[in-house]
């Protein structure tokens, strides 16, 4: 018998994966908010609290490119619901070595920005017990270890991720909506509001913010990865992608709002913890510890989403036969076990090798080259939506603002973060050159025939 996800490759088949273990809505929809609300949002305030009212135009300029992306997404994910989301996409349209490419820079974003994720799970532990901070090799050691946990429950299957996510998203969206709700409640009661911080508005404020923003979309497309595990895929995929991003970008939106008019400016910059200092300022400061422990949990389950999806990019391109067949076994829960190790491995590594910096210096450098290379990802999939959406009007005006709302993004992370991420992408060549070399020698007639 011929599993779904074989015909989509073209590949034999094992037998049918049951339903039950497949992601239903809900689950998907978890997925791709929890893959967008992690760690960021909790210190996203004090970034942009400098830049005064230029952060709602940069804020307005990312969800109109995120929502475009989202209908990029939607629609190709209905036409074409098949495993690794952008690199199915970029295959069907421009062929293999186009398809590597997005799917090979997706891989790097997705393992490289895990790290920093790792590292904020520790970090807001950290705020609860003190000792995480001063015990030599401890923090890196539990990253690592949150690491492993996630992957193990990844490969137990599918259904046990999305249940994870699905209680993870709702324990980090408490603190954010509660914050939410407190500024409605002082706006409606006539509050006294923070002075108005005379931050000029210029492009260049703008786009500084547009750029900080962004960050905290990236995952918008993560119900399109696991397409093949995925319960009705042509109506699920698009409904979670797009809904997921309309909710998240309310939930930023009303944040930032609520800091704009209740929290002075130097009081949110200079917290290392915004959201805990604005609950704290109305609710009482033993409030922080609470937020704390709300941050550790959001970064976790955002790290247990990206798990998921690291790890179906490897196993999407083994399968499609421009990656190393290895990485395409699958264990008794039909999961990519191969592929979760090495993903996790590399991440594990990158933890160990760079916890050494500071903490805003691992973050700022890791944060710009994950993106860096993950546009490149986002990028080759809106270019593909013009191929093979011709037919839909919507779609090809959504992927025309997504193209350039990429490739200024890309401009505006600078040369450093895009030389990394260059050189990131350009080291898996020889890879798949080696594979398609050893796929061609495996199909001609050995030299003893005849």
């Amino acid at each position: 018998m011929v599993t779904r996800r074989d015909q989509a490759i073209g590949c034999p088949a094992k037998g049918i994966r049951p339903m039950e273990r497949k992601l239903g809505y809900w689950a998907l929809l978890a997925l791709v908010i929890g893959n967008m609300v992690g760690s960021g949002i909790y210190i996203l305030p004090a970034q942009l609290a400098p830049l005064g009212w230029n952060q709602f135009a940069g804020w307005g300029i990312t969800i109109v490119g995120a929502l475009a992306l989202a209908r990029v997404f939607a629609s190709l994910g209905a036409r074409l619901p098949l495993a690794g989301g952008p690199y199915a996409y970029a295959t069907a349209a421009f062929g293999p070595l186009a398809g590597f490419t997005t799917a090979w820079a997706y891989w790097v974003m997705s393992w490289v920005g895990n790290a920093a994720v790792a590292v904020a799970v520790v970090s807001a532990l950290s705020l609860i017990f003190p000792a995480l901070g001063t015990t030599t090799g401890a923090p890196a050691l539990l990253a690592v270890g949150c690491v492993w946990i996630v992957t193990f429950i990844n490969i137990r299957g599918v259904r046990e991720a999305g249940r994870l996510q699905e209680v993870t998203v709702v324990l980090k969206l408490l603190p954010l909506v509660a914050l939410i709700g407190i500024a409605v409640w002082l706006w409606l009661t006539g509050s006294p509001r923070a002075p108005d911080p005379g931050v000029p508005f210029t492009a260049d404020n703008v786009a500084l913010a547009a750029g900080l923003t962004f960050w905290g979309f990236l995952g918008l497309e993560a119900a399109t990865v696991p397409a093949d595990k995925v319960e009705n895929p042509g109506r699920n995929i698009a409904r979670a992608t797009v809904m997921g991003v309309i909710l998240t970008g309310l939930v930023y939106f009303g944040i930032s709002f609520a800091f704009a008019l209740f929290m002075p400016v130097s009081e949110a910059a200079a917290s290392p913890a915004p959201i805990a200092s604005f609950l704290g300022r109305y609710l009482g400061s033993d409030v922080a510890i609470a937020v704390a422990l709300f941050a550790a949990i959001s970064a976790f389950g955002t790290l247990n989403g990206w798990v998921l999806v690291q790890a179906e990019m490897p196993w999407a391109m083994a399968k499609g036969g421009v990656f190393p067949a290895w990485f395409g076994v699958e264990g008794k829960h039909g999961t990519p076990v191969r592929s979760h190790l090495v993903s996790s491995g590399l991440l594990s590594g990158i933890t160990l090798l760079n916890y050494q910096k500071g903490m805003t210096d691992l973050f700022g450098f890791i944060a710009s080259v994950s993106l860096s290379a993950g546009l490149v990802a986002y990028l080759m999939a809106a270019l593909a939506a013009l191929r093979l959406a011709r037919d839909n009007t919507l779609t090809l005006l959504a992927a025309l603002v997504a193209v350039a709302f990429f490739c200024w993004a890309e401009y505006g992370l600078g040369g450093e973060a895009i030389t990394y991420a260059a050189l990131l992408i350009g080291a898996g060549l020889p890879v798949y050159w080696a594979v398609q070399k050893n796929r061609q020698l495996a199909s001609s007639p050995s030299m003893g025939e005849g």
